[in-house]
């Protein structure tokens, strides 16, 4: 129970920094822009600008890893980088690739609430959005979920894939956001096996990043496919859709099998 405790800490102290943040932010636009202006863009929803929220982001992300790094709530170690797991982080990568048009599909079918679709397009097209979604939202997720909340679960818990399943919904809730979440869940249950078995928080570092940056490459590079769906990416042709589907699963599979072979807990320093 103690462990279950520390580390709901640990999810209070990641949300508590990110509003604090918020709310700074806000009180410098206060102070610089006028109360008026800021009380109003509150009042209105508008909340904070793209800029803002990009600020607020960068510096939660820093508070949170020192937090976590120098009260040693995520520990770190180079053994496992030393242990050369260059399979390891080309599975990982490819396995996220088979996830992709899965997941869309599943979106599609069942339509879930996109609450925050806006304001992540918006980080995703500005200049310092690859920072934000590729850089720091993997290190900083991995730490807090993976190197700090998911590793006390698993040391006070016989059955692994009770933390693994209980990290990787409280990984997808703190999305804030449907359209988002089945996805987040079970990426967060491939990251939670990733952790259990390697012991590092690296290859989940690695999937991580993979699959942020997809989503970038596709917003800036290629614009006219935002908004397509699936479907129409097929022409319409449902049997198309299913063969992707089932030629994704024929990549996720041979890739997990193989991290399966290869991922291995390392003595540390």
């Amino acid at each position: 129970m103690r462990k279950f405790f520390d580390a709901i800490l640990y999810l209070i102290v990641f949300i508590v920094i990110q509003f604090f943040i918020t709310y700074a932010v806000l009180a410098v636009c206060a102070v610089t822009e006028g109360v008026g202006n800021a009380v109003r863009s509150l009042m209105s929803g508008e909340g904070l600008t793209t800029d803002q929220t990009i600020v607020v982001q960068v510096i939660s992300g820093i508070i949170t890893l020192v937090l976590f790094f120098s009260l040693k709530w995520c520990r770190v170690s180079r053994a496992y980088l030393r242990s050369k797991p260059y399979g390891v982080l080309f599975w990982a990568s490819v396995a996220v690739l088979g996830t992709v048009i899965p997941s869309e599909v599943f979106v599609e079918l069942v339509p879930l609430p996109d609450l925050t679709g806006e304001t992540l397009g918006a980080i995703l097209g500005s200049r310092w959005g690859y920072l934000v979604i590729c850089i720091f939202a993997p290190l900083v997720e991995e730490v807090v979920f993976r190197g700090a909340i998911l590793r006390v679960l698993l040391e006070g818990s016989s059955r692994h894939w009770v933390p693994i399943a209980i990290s990787a919904v409280l990984f997808a809730l703190v999305h804030a956001n449907p359209a988002q979440m089945p996805h987040a869940f079970c990426i967060g249950l491939l990251l939670g096996w990733m952790y259990y078995r390697t012991g590092s928080i690296i290859p989940g570092i690695m999937l991580h990043w993979v699959n942020n940056t997809l989503s970038y490459v596709v917003y800036n590079v290629f614009p006219q496919y935002q908004d397509a769906k699936v479907v129409e990416l097929f022409g319409g042709n449902m049997l198309k859709v299913s063969l992707a589907v089932v030629f994704s699963l024929f990549i996720f599979v041979p890739a997990v099998y193989q991290l399966h072979l290869r991922m291995r807990k390392v003595e540390e320093d």
